[in-house]
């Protein structure tokens, strides 16, 4: 297996923000990407009462679909996420595991009444990737509230903290990948 991120559009997704998704990875993380091509549009996860998609079917559906040679996959997405305990999420992941999905939805300004903000969208969809990517290598919340890691509960905490990881949680990344390169076949 190789130490390659497969990042998916789930639905249709402007192929720049993947792009930009993939250069994030390769910068603050040290590993490879591929743009996989399109899975279809999350239908399948639809909740009808509240009109949101729930993002564990989501994961569950990426998992099996998943390359097997890819290492880590990260779907990208337009549709409101939830998982049944929150109102949203901005992204999920399998902690220490193989799949993570990240949602647009409220990541846009215009979820705020905002004017479009094409670079601050990128900002936040980059600081979501890499905490979802952090959870998938089991790295949980920091209490640094820069670090990448910090957990979003409101968009404001989203734009507070950095897209980079605190020293402590960058140790615990660089532990954690070799660990899971070793356990590779």
């Amino acid at each position: 297996m190789s130490n390659s991120v497969t990042i998916c559009s789930v639905g249709s997704v402007d192929e720049g923000i993947l792009e930009h998704i993939a250069k994030c990875i390769s910068i603050r993380c040290g590993l490879t990407f591929r743009i996989s091509l399109r899975m279809e549009n999350p239908r399948y996860a639809y909740n009808d009462t509240r009109c949101q998609y729930n993002s564990k079917r989501i994961l569950k559906r990426l998992l099996q679909q998943s390359p097997r040679d890819t290492f880590r996959l990260i779907g990208v997405t337009t549709v409101d996420l939830y998982v049944p305990i929150l109102k949203f999420v901005f992204g999920l992941a399998q902690i220490e595991g193989k799949c993570s999905i990240i949602s647009l939805h409220r990541l846009c300004p215009q979820f705020y009444d905002q004017p479009s903000n094409p670079d601050l969208l990128l900002a936040r969809v980059e600081k979501t990737a890499l905490h979802e990517l952090g959870h998938t290598f089991g790295i949980t919340h920091c209490r640094n509230r820069h670090c990448v890691m910090y957990s979003s509960t409101r968009i404001e905490d989203t734009d507070f903290k950095h897209s980079e990881f605190c020293p402590t949680c960058l140790d615990l990344f660089h532990w954690f990948l070799k660990k899971s390169l070793s356990e590779s076949p």
